[in-house]
Order: structure tokens, then C-alpha cells, then sequence
């Protein structure tokens, strides 16, 4: 199979040729494996080969049988691996099971080959760790893929794989899905396991991936949406598998909209446009469409986020040096990360109980939009995707440039709603600008409707990166 061919189909066409056997696993493997040779040196997406491992342990069966798949070097551990979490602390820990998630892609037939790049911890919207790297954007190799899933999103934007696991804490599969114009989707608190650990960053943190087609999200979590005994979230199955979801139409939907910024004074202008643009689109598709201001005090749900997240990495590190009994020393982590890690010591258990306190009130303020509306739309980031080292040139600016780049995902982590980033729009530069999409709790079905009939009204599939 040659490149064109195979970049032609998605995952879910890929495993359609792998079961009516016009190719096979081994051959899909070759072009994934050729297509990493030739355009990694440049983007540096992949950080960890196990092309080996996988020709030596192939799929037997599963609805995804064959079809090459990267994991995110964070989040989702593979027995007998390190799980860097893109840190020199980190290095040599070697996992000694699968996660939930990992098991479940196995049992889908997916071909684990590799791992892909990923910011310190996942504490970034870029992706420049120190241990990994600078990552690269296929689009455009003087900017960002996005992060903190910025390996994954330029794995599938340069061809390597139609889709790959990712994560998101606040943003780290819409922000480097927007970034390299893919579809990505954070599902709901409780939709995926994160098994057999217990949540990430108070509940904020979910693992999904980023793919090229909306379907092929929808087989993924119907994958991988499997709860696990013990889960300290757990949401109801869906009413049938979100692969068909894609299919349905969504009906006439009430759209709220706004094409603004959550958490910095403005957006880019082209963005602003794309979503006064994608509104219109939606009307002319029969949805009624208003534009809204976002309900909440969105300043006090960011600092009490700051709260959860930096005592969250604190106690991770804590639990770290307490295994290897030497604490964590300077030049062990990135001076930003040292910097949370301290932030994150500070944190009293009462001024973690108020930040959650905080985190719910405004849950519960945002849930009013919802009564009236079925889905909010607004822009994924504050712009196209920025330069290489524009976020950490300056640390005095650091917080302010990475609220201006992505304003509008935070808070979604925070409510645990589900939202989307759908590729509908392209700079005047040729950079694609997604569009984000929030449902109320628990409502993918939602969204996957609606992002199957976004794409067949404005097909994105055959815009490849130029690289």
C-alpha cells in the first residue's frame, strides 16, 4: 500500500480493507512505519519506536483490527514502558500494566507502534518539553502543533496515523486539534476510565484522541467509553453506539453563540469571523441560532483551577520522591514545572476544598445556559496556531500569552461537559481555526450529530497539511 492510498482512508476504512482482507495488518504497519521515517525528522511528533513490539504481538480481532495507533506519552500506560509524561523525572518509569484505555484499544485490534510527544506533565498548549523536544506543526513548521496532545495531533496531521490517543486537562486535545486541523473531542467527566487511577486534576483531566474524521472518533470512544470497578465517575452507556450517532440527523438545534474570549480581553479577528461565519452555516442547516453571553464568574472557576492543578502536580511529585525516597531536586524538571510544584505545596487542604467549592458554583452557573440551549459555540483558541517558543520568551508575559492563545477550553474541563473542535476554518496564511462546539453533560450523541452533519457540509478530509 503507497502513501496516497493509504492516507485515503481513515481508521474505520482502513479496518473495512483489513476485514474484507484487500490488505493487511502487516502492510498497513509498513506504510504507518515508512510514512514516520519520512516526515518525523521534521516535525518530531513521535518519541518512542515500538514498531518492533507491534509486529510481535498483532491484533487477532476487534472492530479496528490493523490500523496503526500512537499513544500519548502521558496518560495512557503500555506494560513494560516508560510513561515519560515528558519529563527527565520520569524517564525510566516503566509501567507495570496497561491502563483501562490501553487495554480497551488492544481488544479494538488497534496496532500500538509508537508514542508521541508531550509538554512537561501536560502543563502546556504547546508542545516543547526539554526530555522530548520541540514538536512541530505540519501546517507550518515555525509554529505549534498545539499540546498538551501536540505529538499526537501532528502524527495524524503529517499522515503518520488517521487518529491517535490523546488527552485534556484544559484544552489538550481541542487546542492541538485546532492547531492542525483536526476533529477532536474531549468527551464527559466519567465517559472514558482512567483506570486504575482515580482522575486527573480534581475530575478536570479525560482522555480521548484526535482524528481526521468525525466517525472515527465516534468508534473510538464507543472503544474505549467502558467504566471500570471502582471509577469515581460513572455515566450511563449511550443510548446506542456513537458510530451511528454520526449518521442521524440532529434535528433543529438551539445554538447559543459567542465569538469573543472567555479568559483574555479579544480574539484574533479571523477567529472571531469563523465563528460568525460557522453560526451562519448552522443557520442555513436549520438550526436556530442566538447570539449569548457565557453565564459564570469565569475569573474565579481560572483561579481555582490554578489551585486544583498545581496541588495536583505538587502531590504527584510528593508521591514520586516518596516512592524513591530522595525528594525532587532542582534540574529534575523544567523551572516552570519547579514553579507549580511550589505553587502546589503551598496549597492548604481547606484552600482545596474552597477552589472545588468554586469549581462547582461555577458548574452550576453555566449549566443555566443550558436549560435554554442545546449546544454553545464559540472559538477553540484565541488564534491560529502561534510561533515556536512564543509562550516562554518572556516568563514576566507567560500566563497572559497562554490565556490569550486558549481563553475558551478551561472552562469545560471544569463543568465536565463535553465539547468539540471541528476543522471549518483556514487563516488567509493557509493556518486552520477550529471551532468549538459544548454540549450539555453527558450529550456526545449531540455533538456527533452535529459534527456529522458539519462535515458533510463543509468537508474537511482532503485538506492535508502540506508537509
Amino acid at each position: 500500500m503507497d502513501f496516497e492510498d493509504y492516507r485515503r482512508h481513515d481508521a474505520v476504512g482502513l479496518a473495512g480493507l483489513v476485514a474484507r482482507r484487500e490488505v493487511s495488518p502487516d502492510e498497513l504497519l509498513d506504510a504507518a512505519v515508512s510514512r514516520m521515517a519520512a516526515v518525523n525528522p521534521q516535525i518530531n511528533a513521535v518519541t518512542m519506536d515500538l514498531t518492533d513490539r507491534a509486529r510481535a504481538e498483532p491484533a487477532e480481532h476487534g472492530a479496528l483490527r490493523g490500523v496503526p495507533f500512537l499513544l500519548k506519552d502521558l496518560g495512557a500506560a503500555l506494560a513494560g514502558t516508560p510513561t515519560t509524561m515528558g519529563s527527565r523525572l520520569m524517564a525510566e518509569s516503566v509501567a507495570p500494566a496497561d491502563s483501562a484505555i490501553t487495554t480497551a484499544y488492544k481488544a479494538a485490534g488497534l496496532s500500538i507502534f509508537g508514542k508521541t510527544n508531550t509538554p512537561e506533565f501536560g502543563l502546556w498548549p504547546m508542545t516543547e518539553s526539554e526530555l522530548l523536544g520541540v514538536c512541530r506543526n505540519p501546517w507550518d513548521l515555525g509554529r505549534t502543533p498545539g499540546g498538551s496532545s501536540g505529538g499526537a495531533a501532528a502524527a495524524v496531521a503529517a499522515g503518520i496515523v488517521p487518529a491517535a490517543h490523546a488527552s485534556d486537562g484544559g484544552g489538550s486535545i481541542r487546542t492541538p486539534a485546532s492547531c492542525c486541523g483536526l476533529f477532536g473531542l474531549k468527551p464527559s467527566r466519567g465517559r472514558v476510565s482512567f483506570a486504575p487511577l482515580g482522575e486527573g486534576w480534581g475530575g478536570a483531566s479525560i482522555q480521548h484522541a484526535v482524528t481526521r474524521s468525525v466517525r472515527d472518533s465516534a468508534a473510538l470512544l464507543d472503544a474505549t467509553c467502558r467504566p471500570q470497578s471502582g471509577d469515581p465517575y460513572f455515566l450511563s452507556p449511550p443510548e446506542r453506539p456513537f458510530v451511528e450517532e454520526v449518521e442521524r440527523e440532529p434535528g433543529r438545534l438551539r445554538i447559543a453563540f459567542m465569538a469573543g474570549a472567555m479568559q483574555a480581553p479579544g480574539i484574533d479577528p479571523e477567529c472571531a469571523e469563523a465563528v460568525r461565519q460557522t453560526a451562519r452555516l448552522c443557520e442555513d442547516l436549520g438550526h436556530a441560532v442566538e447570539e449569548r453571553a457565557i453565564p459564570g464568574d469565569v475569573a474565579a472557576m481560572a483561579q481555582a483551577a490554578g489551585q486544583v492543578i498545581s496541588a495536583s502536580i505538587a502531590a504527584n511529585l510528593d508521591a514520586h520522591a516518596e516512592r524513591r525516597g530522595k525528594s525532587i531536586d532542582n534540574g529534575e524538571i523544567e523551572t516552570f514545572t519547579m514553579a507549580t510544584y511550589r505553587r502546589g505545596s503551598a496549597v492548604t487542604a481547606s484552600a482545596y476544598v474552597r477552589a472545588l467549592t468554586a469549581i462547582h458554583a461555577y458548574t452550576r452557573a453555566q449549566a443555566e445556559l443550558f436549560e435554554s440551549y442545546d449546544v454553545l459555540l464559540l472559538s477553540t483558541l484565541g488564534s491560529p496556531a502561534i510561533p515556536i517558543g512564543w509562550i516562554l520568551e518572556d516568563p514576566a508575559v507567560a500566563a497572559e500569552r497562554l490565556f490569550a492563545f486558549m481563553p475558551n477550553t478551561q472552562a469545560f474541563n471544569n463543568t465536565g461537559q463535553p465539547a468539540m473542535t471541528v476543522p471549518l476554518a483556514w487563516s488567509q496564511s493557509g493556518l486552520p481555526i477550529g471551532l468549538q462546539f459544548v454540549a450539555r453533560m453527558g450529550g456526545e450523541a449531540t455533538l456527533f450529530r452535529l459534527a456529522g452533519q458539519l462535515e458533510q457540509a463543509r468537508p474537511w478530509f482532503e485538506r492535508v497539511a502540506p508537509l
